[in-house]
């Protein structure tokens, strides 16, 4: 048992990609202390039973005569139900394949999630108003957002900035950092985003997305929402005509929220034409109208006043009054190479038009990135089918190109590697078993119970409305090596008492009933070590709480069915591997001299 429990979490250590690198130190973990407890079994144990254990005659108490009597009882109940299901074997066979196909039918229809996030109350949010807004506007809007926000009695505190910087390009976008109060103290941070959401919604001019703040961030570019899709086309035209039919499009899905893009092209701009003929009879050249230009709207630094305690910059522009309208342009004067002054408007027109406010790139191609965010109660997996069925209705052009970036891009590679994994620790386990057992088929005894675990995890996660993520996706290894166990424990005993004469029949009726109070102990043992997990006791568990739902639920239901499944999977094996074996001569083996 301890061998193959530790070479469940073997594929684990050789599988890439995030999740890989997520689960490698949980998997030489797992696998340490399974091989310590091993060791710890086979000596100390032994040594603490003969301290510690009471012989038969000792009064144990009242407590101890009560659970034996449970026990007495619950044993006669398997007794009876055992021979029932021995005698008509087809319940078993039935039970057997209803839950292969409950399993392949479970896994494809339940929602899919990556990694979910934790309510560490932090939540962040880029606001965004028109593209031809000026700084000071812009400030004015922003204001307006932190005070709603620095109302909101769940919210402990805040800081806002507007304009470009960092990871933003353009003037006309802003951010807010938010800290809510303690958990105790305030409702789930998703609730408390979805009450913000309908407050800053009502502030004209400008538009806020909110998202809560990811446990990990996984690539991508730091957008307005958390999830991103990515166009790519090496013709700017067509990229521009259809990336707003696409955002239109994912607007409309019911389960997404948030839904924007990086594509601004009204940003108004101001064109100046200089007739060179012009500038150059009055001795001007492009250059110095172009320095000129710079210096009035630039902010550029012309020298720096030092002081005892601190240092300044001395910025030189025109007032604020005269960058709010283009039409001050027809005031601005050129010094000229004589040192007078030249009217701009006598030597150049001005001309105004929209025209993009940045245009993005990645991997040297122009791109435009569509970010969103998910309903509450939305898997991902369901916004990803959602998009690609949208985007296959389109019919884009073939030189234009859609991947997802950063969480979603990684979950789409998980979920092509988690299928083969279950598939590779299976056959690792398979071939340790028959290894162990000199066996080809009775391994495939033990892990006749797989598949009821796997249905009980996939059932509780359903009815209880959560997705399979990574945690759930653990919890279904984690339930490979403890459901086999219980397999392992009856067909050992029967094995032994077939090589000391008895009939398979009887030697698998006697190995269950004989292991029937090991398996409920180590069964509950762990069921109950899981319990606090699934019922998300304490800040932050309810990112794991489906690793926990997902173990409970397989163990109740393979508890129940491997019981009766193994027992008679045994016999039937027994039987095929008498009728491949008669007729054959036994195998003589000469003694060593």
């Amino acid at each position: 048992m301890t061998i193959s429990l530790a070479a469940v979490f073997i594929p684990v250590l050789f599988m890439g990609g995030i999740v890989g690198r997520l689960l490698h130190e949980f998997a030489v973990v797992i696998a340490a202390a399974v091989t310590v407890s091993g060791i710890v079994s086979l000596t100390l144990t032994p040594m603490l039973c003969s301290r510690f254990l009471s012989p038969p005659t000792h009064d144990h108490g009242w407590a101890y005569r009560v659970i034996e009597r449970f026990f007495d009882g619950l044993l006669h109940v398997y007794d009876v139900t055992l021979r029932f299901t021995l005698r008509h074997k087809w319940i078993a066979d039935v039970s057997l394949i209803a839950s292969l196909i409950a399993t392949v039918h479970l896994f494809g229809i339940i929602p899919k999630g990556f990694i979910p996030n934790e309510d560490a109350g932090f939540a962040f949010g880029f606001t965004e108003a028109a593209q031809d807004i000026s700084f000071e506007s812009m400030k004015e809007h922003q204001l307006q957002v932190a005070k709603v926000v620095g109302e909101d009695p769940n919210v402990e505190a805040y800081m806002s900035s507007v304009g470009a910087g960092g990871p933003n390009v353009v003037p006309n976008t802003g951010r807010i950092f938010i800290r809510m109060k303690p958990r105790a103290e305030r409702p789930p941070i998703a609730e408390v985003i979805g009450q913000l959401r309908k407050k800053l919604s009502g502030i004209p001019g400008i538009s806020v997305y909110l998202q809560e703040l990811p446990t990990i961030r996984l690539g991508g570019t730091l957008s307005k929402a958390l999830y991103q899709l990515t166009l790519q086309s090496t013709d700017l035209e067509e990229l521009n005509k259809w990336a707003p039919i696409l955002t239109d499009k994912m607007r409309a899905l019911p389960d997404l929220l948030d839904v924007n893009s990086d594509l601004q092209l009204a940003s108004p701009k101001a064109v100046v034409e200089v007739d060179r003929d012009k500038a150059a009879a009055v001795g001007v050249t492009v250059d110095q109208v172009e320095a000129t230009l710079g210096g009035a709207y630039g902010s550029r630094q012309a020298s720096t006043i030092y002081t005892s305690t601190n240092q300044y910059w001395v910025i030189s522009e025109v007032d604020p009054r005269y960058q709010r309208d283009p039409e001050q342009l027809d005031s601005l004067y050129v010094r000229s190479t004589t040192g007078k002054l030249v009217p701009l408007r006598s030597i150049a027109t001005v001309k105004r038009s929209v025209g993009p406010l940045t245009v993005a790139h990645l991997g040297q191609l122009p791109a435009v990135t569509i970010s969103f965010n998910l309903k509450p109660g939305v898997a991902l997996s369901q916004a990803v089918e959602q998009i690609a069925t949208i985007r296959a209705e389109l019919k884009a052009p073939e030189t234009l190109t859609s991947t997802f970036q950063g969480t979603a891009q990684a979950f789409q590679s998980s979920l092509k590697g988690q299928g083969t994994l279950l598939i590779v620790t299976i056959l690792v386990i398979y071939l340790v078993l028959g290894i162990l057992y000199e066996s080809f088929i009775h391994p495939i005894t033990i892990l006749s119970g797989l598949p009821s675990g796997a249905v009980g995890a996939l059932l509780a996660l359903w009815l209880f409305d959560m997705e399979l993520n990574v945690y759930g996706f653990v919890g279904l290894i984690m339930l490979v090596g403890i459901v086999k166990k219980n397999a392992i424990m009856m067909i050992d005993f029967a094995l032994d008492a077939q090589r000391h004469g008895m009939a398979p029949e009887e030697a698998i009726y006697q190995g269950a009933l004989k292991r029937f109070r090991p398996i409920m102990m180590t069964t509950m043992a762990a069921l109950l070590g899981t319990l606090p997990i699934a019922l998300a006791v304490g800040e932050g568990t309810e990112s794991r709480q489906p690793l926990g739902v997902a173990v409970v639920g397989g163990l109740l239901l393979s508890q129940v069915l491997t019981l009766y499944i193994t027992p008679v999977l045994y016999i039937h094996m027994e039987r095929m591997r008498r009728f491949v074996m008669r007729g054959r001569a036994p195998v003589v083996v000469p003694e060593m001299p």
